[in-house]
């Protein structure tokens, strides 16, 4: 019988670590309270309980996925995985459990409220990665392409592959402010690590030049007796202007 604890579980924030806190709910045959990243963990009067990593539990449940509701239900995982969606590990648990209670139709139970949280969440992140694929801006420091992006949903890892083969020969590098990662490339390889307070660099002289020819071009194009700032600011969402070269006018006048 499964019974519903008051206890939290307290992981590395990895994906691998979440797998553990799976089995170990499995293994207890219990339900914690909540399941909370090292990195998120705030002292409480709850009883709290360490969940270690361990590789071998980690991939007895990782395999176990696909085996009974398919590959789908894994990559679907390991996208709300990257979600900025609150309390998301439990949601990824209780769904877990749907899923290997009902198989593989839970992935079109929308009407259960875990579901659709979770496949909005997912939905929600794959949108962001989307965006940021054309709305990501590159300056040239020492001959590396770098950019800064503040992204909800941790997004790097669904934005690499794009931004690698789209600049295979360059050297380049995209820091995620938000989550304090940064993707890293050199021709044909590429890490995604820690980075922590990055500050850039100033734009000499012929960034800036640059700089100035693209806002240039990018009111140049405008008709004016179509402009629509509603529309602009439904296709081009207010958050992503920080970064942006053509919105960004301090150093370009």
């Amino acid at each position: 019988m499964i019974k519903r604890s008051n206890i939290i579980y307290k992981y590395d924030g990895t994906f691998e670590g979440f797998m553990c806190c799976v089995f170990e709910s499995y293994y207890k045959k219990e339900i914690p309270m909540d399941i909370i990243s090292s990195a998120q963990f705030q002292t409480t009067f709850f009883p709290v309980r360490e969940i270690v990593t361990d590789f071998k539990e980690s991939t007895r449940v990782i395999n176990s996925i696909p085996r009974k509701m398919g590959k789908s239900a894994l990559e679907f995982l390991r996208c709300a995985f990257l979600t900025c969606m609150s309390q998301k590990e439990m949601y990824m648990l209780l769904f877990l459990r749907r899923e290997y209670h009902y198989g593989s139709s839970v992935m079109s139970m929308f009407g259960d409220e875990v579901v659709d949280k979770l496949f909005k969440a997912v939905k929600y992140l794959k949108s962001e990665s989307h965006l940021l694929k054309g709305f990501l801006r590159f300056s040239i420091f020492s001959d590396i392409l770098v950019s800064q992006i503040e992204p909800r949903n941790y997004v790097l890892p669904l934005i690499a592959g794009h931004f690698c083969q789209r600049y295979a020969e360059e050297h380049f590098l995209i820091y995620d402010k938000t989550h304090d990662m940064a993707l890293v490339y050199r021709p044909h390889e590429y890490k995604i690590i820690p980075m922590v307070n990055l500050q850039m660099a100033k734009a000499d002289d012929q960034e800036k030049y640059f700089r100035r020819l693209w806002r240039m071009f990018y009111n140049t194009v405008e008709i004016k007796n179509r402009r629509n700032l509603k529309c602009r600011s439904s296709n081009m969402p207010k958050h992503y202007w920080k970064y942006m070269t053509e919105f960004q006018g301090s150093d370009l006048h």
